[in-house]
């Protein structure tokens, strides 16, 4: 679904992303992880073409973004705790303001089903901006799964959610994964989550790939109990983990 490489972004002297190289299989879930500012939202707004890299290619399944940009994001759809919809609509038209943005076909009865997989129909009429923080998420993520994107990227996508709303929401993007072709690029800071819902984790520090593998077994291959201890360890002392 996605395939970069050696992909760089330089602002002014600092290296936000230093030559990195990974790809995200179909039906795959894979965790992009690190502590702030280490690369991982200047990557996914790079895969969004929201940034142009400095070096390094981006392919969203056979489509280079630098060249087919609107045809490979079309492809494509995004969530993120920090880019709230529109306040001043309500859910329903933020849904199909977005759906006829991508062309989505029957979108009225997208949206329906869209609305009752995400306990939103009670919402419909509301404006998104007099709504819970939780409840936000959830319509951001009805709207990334509008379009039944071939490539679903998410920034902490259920930071802001309680445990049982994150619960069913990771269960929607499980069910996302498995039903069809699609892949996820993953950005989370919640470990245990990361352990649940990723096939792969690759840590970033400094804009470079330090690790990739297994969440589930990362910690042991590396001599911490938890990946948690793990991506504290990487925030901390990176140069502990160096690789290659």
């Amino acid at each position: 679904m996605l395939s970069i490489k050696t992909l760089r972004k330089v602002y002014g002297g600092t290296v936000a992303v230093d030559g990195i190289s990974f790809d995200v299989g179909s039906n795959e879930i894979v965790g992009l992880l690190g502590p702030n500012g280490a690369g991982k939202t200047t990557t996914i707004n790079m895969v969004l073409g929201v940034l142009e890299p400095d070096a390094g290619t981006i392919h969203i399944e056979d489509l280079d973004v630098a060249l087919y940009r609107s045809r490979a994001i079309a492809r494509t759809n995004f969530a993120a705790a920090y880019t709230p919809l529109p306040g001043n609509l309500t859910v329903s038209q933020n849904l199909r303001i977005f759906g006829r943005l991508y062309g989505v076909r029957d979108l009225s009865k997208r949206i329906e089903e869209l609305l009752k997989q995400f306990d939103l129909a009670a919402f419909r009429e509301k404006k998104c901006g007099v709504l819970s923080s939780g409840e936000q998420t959830r319509v951001s993520l009805a709207k990334a799964m509008l379009n039944r994107p071939h490539l679903l990227l998410l920034d902490e996508p259920t930071a802001s959610l309680d445990p049982a709303a994150a619960r069913e929401a990771r269960a929607n993007i499980r069910e996302f994964t498995l039903q069809g072709t699609g892949g996820v690029l993953w950005t989370s800071h919640n470990m245990y989550e990361v352990e649940e819902m990723c096939d792969r984790a690759l840590f970033l520090s400094h804009g470079r790939i330090l690790l990739e593998g297994n969440p589930n077994t990362l910690p042991a291959e590396h001599g911490t109990k938890t990946l948690e201890e793990l991506f504290i360890t990487v925030a901390r002392e990176p140069l502990t983990l160096e690789v290659g």
